[in-house]
């Protein structure tokens, strides 16, 4: 029997730890999207394979020797190539029917002829299969974790100059092969190093846990592995706004729910991505603002003295014409509500009205509650999603008893007023800064729709390089020693 009631009472907690945790934010790339990161990618590609290294090549065959030196990349002609999604986890980038243009060097020795001079080779019908698993790291960070590739070159063609280029030209195949063999070896090397090394600096430069501001931080940490389907790539984030590290806030929200793939790119928020952040504030305790002095605007100061004439007088006489001093502190974590006719955010908070005079201990006139919403208008700018407040409803009264609510009603419209004219600009000067959006650097979102559902909104826009991969790369990877370092000379034997 006491086992039974330990199962009955460890249920609920068993429910929710097998449950899969809900995503506060979610990503999806569609293939319009991957179509235009593929143009980059293959600009990217060319200048990788254009600055491919290749060893210096020297052999024998019977009489015949050579010596092949300053091998170089001068043209690539990748016309086509292809990118797309490959569930369960991978990207398939493949190059078909490519052309390698190069240069180099030649010593060649036939019996006691001699010849030096340069060749113009070209590699034709070259094909490229790569293959990039996505999956998440132990940071919850988006990685390439593996990548395989598979290179191949059908063919090389040859144009000798000097003294001797008709004397040698049978023999090129020697030549030829070898360094068909050295370009095909180069290849993949180059490729793995910029998927592995060069993109995973990229994804680095998107920041798992960041801060928003001096107050709270934010955690855009994957929750799983991204889902890849034939045209979508989706990414489950927490989305959680914190105060201190360590501090979780439980998602009981909506889950968002992405549907469309018309865009390159859509992002969608739940309730809970907002009122986290909601709570973030309010237990970093900057959810409050006092009024005093010459910031009581002069209107509202005459009618508060007026009010509340009675209860100074009965209070301390003396004290009339001290200063006054309102003070509006949130009672708990505002919230976000989210429906297909719009975003509202509910505030309640109490306002206390006080007297301050010089060197003496403030006198409360009022403490009254405040009740009001909110209408939020999201917006995405850059990389940046940003939220217009605007004051639709405020109502105060009082928790003591109905008539004292009944006098402060004329307070409502000059109180309304002071938070329009106070509190709202300095909302909305925070919320116009935006809080930043997981995508790399160098890229930012272009034309943004704005679609409220219910418990979530979805932002979908296109997407914009406004800096190539490759200077992204350069300013964030560490330096490739290892790359530059000068690789060692090959000795082939290489039959006709």
């Amino acid at each position: 029997m006491a086992l039974c009631s330990l199962l009955l009472l460890m249920l609920p907690w068993l429910v929710v730890a097998g449950r899969a945790a809900t995503p506060g934010c979610k990503i999806r790339i569609t293939s319009k999207g991957l179509e235009l990161v593929k143009q980059e990618g293959l600009r990217f590609v060319e200048q990788e394979l254009e600055n491919i290294s290749i060893p210096d090549l020297h052999g024998k065959e019977g009489q015949f020797q050579y010596n092949i030196s300053g091998v170089k990349v001068t043209d690539l002609q990748l016309a086509l190539s292809n990118l797309h999604f490959q569930p369960p986890q991978h990207l398939a980038f493949n190059i078909n029917n490519a052309s390698i243009s190069l240069h180099f060097r030649r010593q060649l020795l036939y019996w006691f002829f001699y010849d030096v001079g340069s060749i113009n080779a070209s590699a034709e019908d070259v094909n490229i299969r790569t293959r990039l698993k996505l999956s998440m790291d132990k940071a919850g960070r988006l990685k390439i974790s593996n990548m395989s590739c598979n290179a191949s070159i059908a063919r090389m063609q040859t144009g000798f100059t000097g003294t001797l280029r008709k004397v040698y030209e049978f023999l090129s195949t020697f030549a030829t092969t070898g360094i068909r063999f050295l370009v095909n070896r180069q290849i993949c090397p180059a490729l793995q190093y910029a998927g592995l090394v060069q993109l995973n600096s990229l994804l680095d430069t998107v920041s798992v846990r960041s801060p928003v501001d001096e107050h709270i931080s934010i955690d855009y940490s994957l929750l799983s592995s991204p889902v890849v389907s034939p045209d979508t790539l989706d990414l489950d984030f927490k989305g959680m706004f914190y105060y201190r590290w360590n501090e979780t806030l439980v998602n009981q929200a909506v889950a968002p729910v992405i549907k469309e793939t018309e865009r390159m790119v859509y992002v969608a928020f739940s309730e809970y991505f907002f009122n986290s952040a909601m709570d973030a504030y309010y237990q970093a305790g900057v959810l409050s603002k006092e009024i005093a002095g010459e910031e009581v605007p002069k209107d509202l100061e005459v009618l508060l003295r007026a009010s509340f004439f009675g209860s100074i007088i009965m209070l301390s006489p003396a004290v009339v014409d001290a200063p006054l001093k309102l003070v509006l502190q949130v009672l708990a974590p505002p919230l976000w509500t989210i429906k297909p006719s719009g975003t509202s955010v509910s505030v309640f908070a109490v306002l206390n009205i006080s007297l301050v005079p010089v060197d003496q201990p403030a006198i409360q006139l009022s403490s009254m509650t405040m009740d009001a919403k909110l209408s939020a208008k999201v917006s995405l700018r850059g990389k940046a999603l940003q939220v217009q407040l605007d004051l639709r409803r405020f109502r105060i009264y009082s928790k003591q008893s109905a008539l004292e609510s009944l006098a402060l009603f004329p307070l409502q419209a000059p109180l309304k007023t002071l938070l329009q004219l106070t509190i709202m600009p300095i909302l909305n000067e925070r919320t116009k800064k935006g809080v930043p959006i997981p995508l790399p650097e160098g890229m930012d979102f272009t034309k943004e729709v704005v679609t409220s559902h219910v418990g979530f909104i979805t932002v979908g826009a296109d997407l914009h390089f406004s800096e190539g991969l490759r200077e992204v790369i350069e300013k964030y990877q560490p330096a490739r020693a290892s790359r530059a370092q000068k690789q060692p000379q090959l000795a082939l034997a290489l039959p006709c």
